[in-house]
């Protein structure tokens, strides 16, 4: 990647669009790049030679269903990178039908030898999410490989708090990579606690910001 093309993406992460259901291949991409190493995909996900196109098909099926429909979707427009937030008014138990309706790709996704993973690690976020408080969740935030390390996660990060600021909303995530900690602390988010969906599983560092000048 050229200097200029580096400054541009930079630029374009400081003030990302609105990602529509047109991008969502492209996005799928990115995100289903960006979390290729990420620990905990790492233990839930199918291991066999499916697992990329499974991933795929995962990010897919989520920014087709939930993320674009109900959530905001952010982007740079060069691409490259992508953040989730989702509004706590807007969470709660999964209609039947619905689980219904997805339960071939998460099949796909981790296989019928992984598949009590994926529900552990379901009920395990979902009893380590505050909900006391109305708050804006970043569901995921991804930067494709050939952009990280350029400060694009921070730029995206940045421009998303700022909108959430705006509301005088709190904020939580879920990282399940302790790399990414501190970038998180860096923004305002402090560990308020840290968990296993299962024995032998990856840990999950569950991060709450309150809003700035609040």
């Amino acid at each position: 990647m050229t200097e200029a093309e580096i400054t541009a993406l930079r630029l374009a992460s400081e003030t990302p669009v609105a990602a529509t259901m047109a991008d969502c291949e492209a996005v799928a991409r990115d995100l289903s790049a960006a979390f290729s190493q990420d620990p905990l995909f790492d233990w839930f996900l199918r291991d066999d030679a499916k697992r990329e196109k499974a991933r795929l098909a995962f990010f897919r099926m989520l920014l087709a269903r939930i993320a674009l429909p109900d959530g905001d979707v952010q982007r740079p427009i060069t691409g490259g990178a992508a953040s989730i937030w989702l509004s706590s008014d807007d969470m709660g138990p999964t209609p039947f039908w619905q689980e219904l309706l997805v339960l071939p790709t998460i099949i796909g996704a981790t296989g019928f030898g992984r598949l009590s993973r994926m529900s552990a690690m379901r009920a395990a976020m979902d009893a380590n999410h505050p909900m006391d408080r109305p708050h804006a969740y970043l569901w995921f935030l991804g930067v494709s490989p050939q952009s990280q390390g350029m400060g694009i996660g921070s730029r995206l990060l940045a421009a998303g708090l700022g909108k959430v600021d705006a509301l005088g909303l709190p904020a939580f995530l879920e990282s399940s990579n302790v790399a990414n900690v501190p970038l998180y602390r860096r923004h305002g988010f402090e560990v308020v606690k840290e968990y296993q969906p299962a024995p032998g599983a990856p840990s999950i560092w569950a991060m709450w910001r309150e809003p700035v000048g609040a």
